[in-house]
C-alpha cells in the first residue's frame, strides 16, 4: 500500500547568509533567510514525507521558536523526519521541484541527490529533484526568494 505527501517552503534571499540546497551549498551571492540553515529543499521533502505519513509537518516537530533548531543543518532534521517514520514506512521515491530564477542550479542535482538519498535510505534514482524559473515573474522572479516542492511517496511496511 502506498501513501502520498506533498511539501512546500519558500525563504526570503538576503545578503550574507549561505545558499544550502538538499545539503549542498551553491556558490551564490545571497542565501536564504531562516532560523535553520533555510534549506527548502530539504524543508519540502520533509513535509511531503510527514504529510504521507499523517504525521503533521515540520514546523510541529522543529519549531523555529526552539532555540535547538537555530542555524541547524537541514540535512539533521531530515535524519529525524526518517527516524519517525522508518518503523512503519519505506520511501518509494520523492519527486521535487526547486523555483527560482538564479543561481543555474543543473550542476549541483547530482550531488543534492546523492546527499539525501542517503539519508532517506534509497537509491538516487528514487530521489528526483528538477529546477526551474518562474520567468521573472512574483517574488522569485525578482529574486525575493527561493522555494521548493516535492512529492513523497510512502509504502506501508507489512
Amino acid at each position: 500500500m502506498i501513501r502520498v505527501g506533498i511539501g512546500y517552503d519558500v525563504h526570503r534571499l538576503v545578503a550574507n547568509r549561505k545558499l544550502i540546497m538538499g545539503g549542498v551549498n551553491i556558490p551564490f551571492e545571497m542565501g536564504l533567510l531562516g532560523h535553520s540553515d533555510a534549506d527548502v529543499l530539504t524543508h519540502a521533502i520533509c513535509d511531503a514525507i510527514l504529510g504521507a505519513a499523517t504525521l503533521g509537518d515540520i514546523g510541529q516537530h522543529f519549531p523555529d521558536s526552539d532555540p535547538v533548531y537555530k542555524s541547524i543543518d537541514s540535512l539533521i532534521l531530515l535524519k529525524k523526519v526518517m527516524e519517525l517514520i522508518l518503523s512503519d514506512f519505506d520511501i518509494e521515491n520523492i519527486d521535487s521541484t526547486i523555483i527560482c530564477q538564479r543561481p543555474k542550479l543543473a550542476p549541483y542535482i547530482p550531488e543534492m541527490r546523492n546527499r539525501l538519498a542517503r539519508i532517506l535510505q534509497v537509491l538516487p534514482n528514487q530521489v528526483n529533484i528538477k529546477a526551474t524559473t518562474s520567468e521573472g515573474l512574483g517574488f522569485v522572479g525578482v529574486e525575493k526568494g527561493i522555494a521548493a516542492q516535492a512529492i513523497c511517496a510512502l509504502r506501508i511496511k507489512l
